[in-house]
């Protein structure tokens, strides 16, 4: 069963691999008519064009009281057809959404007309725009804060075990942290598919436990990519099953591993904003290595902290420490290089750095990194200057302890920075 299962994995990264065309938030240019107008007859539909390609089944166009209106598609892919009813007093208002096709961003307003002959509109453009919940908002970023944690202890843990400390998939610390992590991401994925349509339809917590929720976002290309990231963690059980059988030195199963953290990284990535801007292909290459940059940092970081380090083996500590210390400074290059490219992308100037939302979460976030490379540059020089000291006293407790130290604050605040990424993920992009 291993074999079509890490082939099918293959195949899903193949896809994934193609990176993903250049958009902004989908948003309304024109209606027709437009809100405040006057028409002398009431119109049989509204039309609705929007600055991009919208897929029909991310688009919603209610009444006041809650009723979905049908929608229908023109010629042109940026414009939709609503099917309108006749209200008694000649007075419509409506309320609007569209999912982005990129990154599930949802973008909404509000339209208010009246037939001349029988009302004016009333403040239809003075009414507030509908938003998502604030509560829902909350558990969107809760839960994509959990799977950014669930994707780093997992893969970043099968490579700390793959490529540093095969003996680790016989250590009972290691297999609950891998299994808590491969947990973790299913149960967050499933998540964010009803909340994810709980978001676009601008609904409440409940709307994202309604089997209809589901169904309405799997009919998205958001939803597609969620749907894909669950099978990868279904494949995933796979490669877990595996390791704990004692395959960490097989051929065959780092090949199936790296097929399924490649997919991981890539599903994750393709449900951010790397793809706003001129260059969407190096968006989506930068947004990979910075994923991956992060998952073999912070999984290492955790492995190390939660699974070697309590054992106080001498001859693991002079073996594994000195090579995640190496593996950590790469990592660390390769996220600031991308984490550059990701900024200039999505960003696109000074100007938005320093007045837009995004633009201060993405200083508080680079602050904060900052503080962690403090605390890792703490742990490498204890590793370069003290490690062979601590092996001759055979791992002694006292001689460890500052090591442990910095490990736990870096490891603290790294979990600071990803509840920042998952803050980001659902702002406004800084263009």
């Amino acid at each position: 069963m291993r074999r079509p299962l890490l082939l099918a994995a293959l195949l899903l990264c193949a896809l994934l691999g193609v990176a993903q065309p250049a958009s902004a938030h989908t948003e309304l240019v024109a209606s027709s008519p437009k809100s405040g107008a006057t028409p002398a007859k009431a119109p049989t539909h509204l039309t609705l064009t929007f600055d991009e390609a919208v897929d029909l089944a991310g688009v919603r166009v209610l009444t006041v009281d809650g009723d979905r209106l049908p929608v229908s598609r023109t010629a042109r892919k940026s414009v939709v057809r609503v099917a309108l009813g006749s209200p008694a007093d000649g007075r419509f208002a409506l309320v609007w959404s569209v999912v982005d096709e990129e990154d599930g961003h949802a973008s909404s307003g509000r339209i208010a007309f009246a037939v001349a002959a029988k009302a004016t509109p009333t403040g239809g453009d003075e009414a507030a725009a509908p938003a998502p919940s604030p509560s829902v908002r909350k558990g969107l970023v809760a839960v994509r804060w959990a799977g950014y944690l669930a994707l780093a202890l997992f893969v970043g843990g099968l490579a700390f075990v793959a490529l540093l400390w095969p003996g680790g998939a016989y250590e009972p610390r290691a297999r609950a942290l891998l299994g808590l992590a491969w947990t973790g991401g299913l149960l967050a994925t499933v998540a964010a598919v009803g909340l994810q349509g709980a978001y676009a339809a601008l609904g409440g917590l409940r709307d994202a436990l309604r089997p209809a929720t589901y169904a309405d976002v799997l009919a998205t290309e958001p939803g597609v990519v969620l749907a894909a990231r669950g099978l990868m963690w279904v494949l995933a059980a796979v490669v877990l099953a595996a390791l704990l059988q004692g395959a960490a030195r097989s051929p065959g199963w780092r090949v199936g591993a790296l097929a399924v953290a490649f997919g991981l990284l890539r599903t994750t990535g393709m449900t951010g904003h790397n793809s706003e801007g001129s260059a969407p292909t190096w968006g989506a290459v930068a947004d990979f290595v910075h994923l991956l940059g992060v998952a073999l940092w912070i999984g290492g970081l955790a492995m190390l902290a939660l699974a070697v380090l309590p054992r106080r083996r001498p001859a693991e500590l002079a073996e594994v420490v000195p090579g995640y210390a190496r593996l950590a400074a790469l990592s660390v290059t390769g996220i600031v290089g991308a984490g550059l490219v990701l900024a200039w992308q999505v960003v696109g100037s000074f100007d938005g750095l320093l007045h837009t939302t995004y633009g201060h979460l993405l200083l508080v976030k680079t602050a904060v990194l900052g503080c962690v490379l403090l605390a890792a540059y703490a742990s490498r020089q204890w590793v370069r200057t003290r490690l062979d000291l601590a092996v001759l006293l055979r791992g002694d407790a006292a001689t460890v302890r500052p090591f442990g130290y910095s490990v736990a604050a870096e490891t603290g605040l790294v979990l600071v920075v990803l509840a920042v990424t998952s803050l980001l993920v659902t702002a406004d992009p800084g263009r």
